[in-house]
């Protein structure tokens, strides 16, 4: 049991200084120590987790035709359906099929002096036979989005920083995203890589997952270890950027998805919170800064303080069909 993830209780953000004193020393232990918890007492209703569990397996029962007539091939904006095996993490293929889902925006086609990660706005596509998905989803990223932007100013209080310290990295068009995703079951050359051990990039990460099981987070003995699944909570983990942020004070933590036994499906559905793509994000201002050991350091995997120079060389990296089909020159060194 020592390797159970924390478990955080948002709602006592409500209650009176005991209460609040007792959440912000939890939180601050489970960012510092582990960079992953289970978070309960968010608001999220089970009618609208079961209206969301609900079209995620609707969508995933359409014929492979109509999941397919939206793939993320006709998408330079990376949205759209990746079927099984097209997603890789680490240079190997991901056996999992998914929905990759943003706010919904109009396409911007970054001109000549422009970033290139402006690529990563445009409008999702959405299954004709599913008209469902759309409303579901969107206000799925808007109640979340709510939910993390709560998490953050309270993690940002239990380490003795400002509370309001990135509130301007989010306003007006945060980078937000949404993917449903399926496990299908082993892949037929018997490989168990859901996906790949990664850390994630941005902010936040809050993770619906069912009653299967498979997410396994690295801990501090260097073993990766199960995060069996809480009913009614989402797994909460930090990104790269608050590691950076606070120079390796928060901890950004490898984790993976072992693909279910070949009978089963697993499904989950990871919401993103990050800021905007042109947000540079800056030092976080603590009192806890002189013990910071510093940041993870990956040679392949350079951080950048302009967050959608990170998240346009992830989609690179992970999504080589729709690189080489729509961004052949931003490709080869992403994916080198």
């Amino acid at each position: 049991m020592s390797h159970q993830l924390p478990v955080i209780d948002l709602s006592a953000a409500s209650g009176g200084p005991a209460a609040r004193a007792r959440l912000h020393a939890e939180l601050h232990s489970a960012a510092h120590d582990v960079g992953f918890f289970q978070l309960v007492g968010h608001g999220i209703t089970s009618a609208e987790t079961a209206a969301l569990n609900s079209v995620v397996r609707a969508f995933f029962a359409l014929p492979e035709s109509e999941r397919f007539a939206i793939s993320n091939l006709n998408s330079p904006h990376f949205r759209g359906y990746t079927r099984i095996g097209d997603e890789r993490t680490g240079g190997s293929p991901d056996w999992r099929d998914q929905l990759d889902i943003g706010a919904e925006r109009a396409a911007r086609v970054p001109g000549p002096r422009e970033p290139a990660y402006w690529w990563l706005e445009g409008p999702n596509q959405w299954p004709a036979a599913l008209p469902e998905l759309r409303d579901t989803a969107l206000a799925w990223i808007d109640r979340l989005s709510a939910v993390a932007g709560r998490l953050l100013r309270e993690l940002l209080t239990a380490i003795g920083a400002p509370a309001d310290f990135y509130d301007d990295a989010f306003a007006d068009h945060p980078h937000l995203h949404l993917k449903i995703v399926r496990y299908p079951g082993r892949a037929p050359d018997g490989a168990d890589q859901g996906v790949g051990a990664h850390k994630d990039y941005g902010f936040l990460t809050l993770l619906l997952q069912d009653d299967i099981g498979g997410l396994q987070v690295e801990r501090e003995d260097g073993v990766f270890h199960d995060v069996p699944p809480l009913p009614g909570a989402f797994v909460v983990n930090l990104g790269e950027l608050l590691e950076v942020a606070t120079n390796g004070y928060l901890k950004a933590t490898n984790h993976r998805v072992v693909s279910p036994a070949a009978a089963q499906e697993r499904f989950s559905v990871p919401f993103f919170y990050n800021p905007r793509l042109d947000a540079r994000i800056e030092p976080l201002p603590f009192p806890h800064a002189e013990r910071a050991p510093g940041t993870t350091q990956d040679p392949a995997n350079p951080l950048f303080a302009e967050y959608g120079r990170n998240e346009l060389k992830g989609w690179l990296r992970a999504h080589p069909g729709v690189a080489r089909r729509h961004h052949a020159a931003l490709a080869a060194p992403a994916t080198a």
